[in-house]
């Protein structure tokens, strides 16, 4: 790759992650806040539907990528709580971050958990041996990193035969009218909201860039069996804004 995409401009495969990073340091702090305020609530709907599919079970190891806050890694572990044991161990999560004022934000959260592991690492590289965990799952962070193959084949190693990959992502709305109202929304609202809660106009509109410049529906998923994942699957949530595509490596 001689460039990457990063919002409306191309920069250089080694140039992105730092960008990113910044990007998301600066909206940490009110990182929570601006999900509700943008998606009107509907974001945790779309992680209860992820969670649903997945079906934790005790004794299952996750490994949350782009886990930000952790709100997907402590549904996981709390359902699977939830659950008869039958001497199986709790449910662990691991949740794997690029950005350390994320962790930090979730950690405050839940700062006794022991289910809970933080890494603050990138998504190409991941410090988990190969065949580890049980369940992969990345909610809303594939399109921010730089070579989204090199991370799909990371989740391909670090998964145990019979694992589960999962990925949340906004993607194509599924009719034209829905796709204008969308990017009339976006390009009206986000920003400004960026701007007047966060303080921070720039990364809220890298952020619409990055969501229209990720491939549609099909091509993600083709991308998903090129890195080996078998059966994999595509769920249209809230007419397409958001993509639930899943995948198993057998």
């Amino acid at each position: 790759m001689d460039t990457v995409s990063f919002g409306k401009r191309n920069v250089a495969p080694q140039e992105k992650e730092g960008l990113v990073r910044a990007v998301f340091g600066s909206v940490a702090p009110h990182y929570d806040l601006m999900n509700d305020l943008m998606s009107g609530g509907l974001h945790r709907v779309w992680k209860d539907i992820l969670l649903d599919r997945l079906n934790p079970q005790p004794g299952q190891l996750l490994a949350d990528l782009a886990g930000g806050t952790g709100d997907i890694a402590e549904g996981f572990v709390k359902r699977a709580s939830a659950r008869e044991g039958r001497g199986r161990d709790d449910a662990r999560a691991v949740i794997i971050d690029i950005n350390h004022a994320m962790l930090l934000a979730g950690q405050s959260r839940t700062p006794d958990d022991p289910r809970l592991t933080r890494i603050c690492s990138n998504a190409e590289k991941l410090p988990l041996p190969d065949h580890s965990v049980d369940v992969y799952t990345i909610g809303f962070g594939i399109r921010n990193v730089t070579s989204r193959q090199n991370a799909l084949c990371e989740a391909y190693r670090v998964l145990r035969r019979g694992g589960r990959f999962a990925c949340l992502e906004f993607s194509r709305p599924v009719t034209p009218l829905i796709e204008a109202a969308y990017h009339h929304y976006s390009d009206a609202v986000i920003p400004r909201l960026g701007e007047l809660v966060a303080d921070d106009r720039d990364s809220y509109e890298y952020l619409i860039e990055s969501i229209r410049r990720f491939p549609p529906q099909e091509a993600f998923a083709a991308e998903i069996r090129q890195a080996g994942f078998s059966r994999v699957q595509v769920e249209n949530l809230s007419a397409g804004i958001v993509a639930l595509h899943t995948g198993w490596k057998f």
